[in-house]
């Protein structure tokens, strides 16, 4: 039922309710009759009334303005449906193109620079796969012939650009300065049979001994922020890489007042007689089992007291700190006797042929006689029992030995630096073969990590309680989608964030969270 107004021959105007049945209306209630239109809008009122009490439905709609309001409504849809010009899987590129200005990445005006460093960290793949992929989810037409074509460009313009911005950003969220250097090496091997004068086989980290591989030295600040890496021949020597970076770097950046530290395999008496000689501040993992008699026997009748320290003046300027952990003697122990089984399994016939040798280690317990047989020496097992535990550190910095000992510790971010590159950025193995290329690949995964290590940083200090892996997770399913207005041809494009998940990292795609950050650069 609904009221209707009826104009009569007379002038006069019938309020009446009516109702409609199979096709029909039929009056069923008459209001009144009147010249007046205050006194008719009043008689319409009274006809709604009547309504709702014989109904009992109160605010009876009005069904013409309701179907005008689902008619518009379905027309606005298919107008909105029907001028969508793309939807994007831009996700993960709104937040990266975020932190690479932020870091100043930016300052290097080629967009083929920028869209090959964050399909990097999006989908690291092959650069055919990137070209596709930078079409389907960020609608960016890129030609796979200028990808390679920059690639033989960047490999030695940039570099230097790359490694000034990244260590300026470094010094800043550092408070101003460097105080640690963390060095290490890895190697990267390549699918193939054939070398050259850069890719040569080598002793691999990756145990691909009899590929051709190349070897790359990386520095890392505390906190793990990348801040310079150099590229070697495949056959190098692990030792000799470290002080022409440590030397151009310090040189380059005119960089003061700091602490070179790096591991055991970095430690030779060339690299620490030019360590001195440059006035260089270190601590360096010692090979306490290499140290003379007199040492070792001083070691190995030291309490073993967990966490406790002792020292020993080598050097006029140089300590060697030595100490104990329960912990590390226990998995000194768990690995060398899984070594044994290994040994044991291995060697159980008492022959040995090239396949067979052990890649682990643990080899220096086999005695290989002269007619080629091979057995287990236990006696050696059980003298190396004696140095489960312990660890030695090799300082000419005049820090107490329990931060010495701290700062060693850190030296696992370099390590984490090259998982996070190895596995998540895919840096190897790589696919290039020439030098130009290699040297450009490698460029193009420093800067990643670098975007990579300063999101995560923004996550931790603004609270949000994510990894960096599921953060982009998350912005892989936020679609961004374009609307072209026919009238003004201007596009109007919106970011979606309609899941719970999605909108969890709400702030990592407002406007004014990183124009804050930017003004705090």
């Amino acid at each position: 039922m609904h009221v209707r107004k009826k104009r009569n021959r007379s002038g006069s105007t019938s309020v009446v309710v009516v109702s409609k049945h199979s096709g029909r209306y039929k009056e069923v209630h008459v209001v009144g009759v009147s010249l007046n239109p205050s006194t008719i809008d009043e008689l319409h009122r009274q006809g709604l009334l009547w309504i709702k009490q014989q109904t009992g439905l109160s605010d009876m709609p009005d069904i013409f303005k309701q179907y005008a309001q689902e008619k518009f409504e379905e027309e606005s849809v298919d107008f909105f449906f029907n001028h969508i010009e793309s939807i994007l899987l831009n996700g993960t590129q709104l937040i990266l193109q975020r932190v690479f200005g932020l870091i100043g990445f930016d300052r290097i005006d080629d967009p083929e620079f920028r869209q090959l460093v964050i399909s990097r960290i999006c989908q690291p793949l092959s650069k055919a796969a990137t070209v596709d992929y930078l079409k389907s989810h960020f609608n960016e037409d890129v030609k796979l012939y200028k990808l390679y074509e920059y690639l033989d460009k960047l490999y030695d313009t940039q570099k230097d650009r790359v490694e000034q911005i990244s260590v300026e950003h470094t010094r800043k969220i550092l408070g101003g300065s460097i105080g640690l250097v963390f060095y290490d090496v890895t190697t990267l091997y390549f699918e193939t049979d054939q070398g050259d004068e850069l890719r040569k086989p080598g002793y691999s980290k990756d145990g691909k001994h009899a590929l051709p591989q190349v070897v790359l030295g990386l520095l890392v600040s505390e906190g793990g922020y990348p801040l310079a890496y150099s590229i070697h021949e495949g056959n190098k020597y692990e030792g000799h890489t470290m002080l022409p970076i440590v030397e151009e770097f310090v040189k380059k950046f005119d960089l003061k007042n700091f602490v070179v530290v790096a591991d055991s395999g970095l430690m030779n008496k060339d690299n620490i007689k030019l360590l001195e000689e440059g006035k260089y501040q270190y601590i360096l993992g010692a090979r306490i089992k290499n140290e003379s008699a007199e040492v070792k026997q001083w070691i190995l009748s030291l309490e073993k007291k967990d966490g406790c320290f002792d020292e020993l003046g080598k050097l006029p300027k140089t300590r060697l700190i030595v100490g104990y952990s329960e912990k590390r003697a226990k998995k000194d122990a768990y690995n060398r006797n899984k070594g044994l089984k290994r040994l044991e399994k291995t060697y159980q016939t008492g022959s040995v042929t090239k396949e067979k040798i052990n890649k682990r280690g643990y080899n220096k317990f086999l005695e290989i006689s002269d007619d080629i047989t091979v057995q287990i020496n236990y006696a050696k097992v059980k003298e190396d029992e004696r140095w489960d535990g312990w660890k030695g550190y090799l300082t000419n910095t005049d820090l107490p030995a329990e931060k010495t000992y701290q700062q060693y510790r850190s030296l696992w971010q370099v390590e984490h630096a090259f998982r996070i590159t190895k596995g998540r950025l895919d840096l190897r193995p790589m696919f290039h073969f020439t030098e130009k290329r290699i040297k450009a690949h490698v460029c193009i995964c420093f800067v990643a990590y670098k975007v990579y290590k300063e999101l995560e940083r923004i996550l931790k200090t603004n609270k949000i309680d994510m990894s960096v892996d599921k953060v982009l997770e998350i912005a892989k399913t936020i679609t961004t989608i374009r609307v072209r207005l026919p009238h003004s041809n201007k596009v109007v494009e919106r970011t979606t964030l309609i899941t719970e998940a999605q909108k969890s990292i709400a702030c990592l795609f407002d406007e004014e969270f990183w124009r804050l950050r930017s003004e705090a650069k």
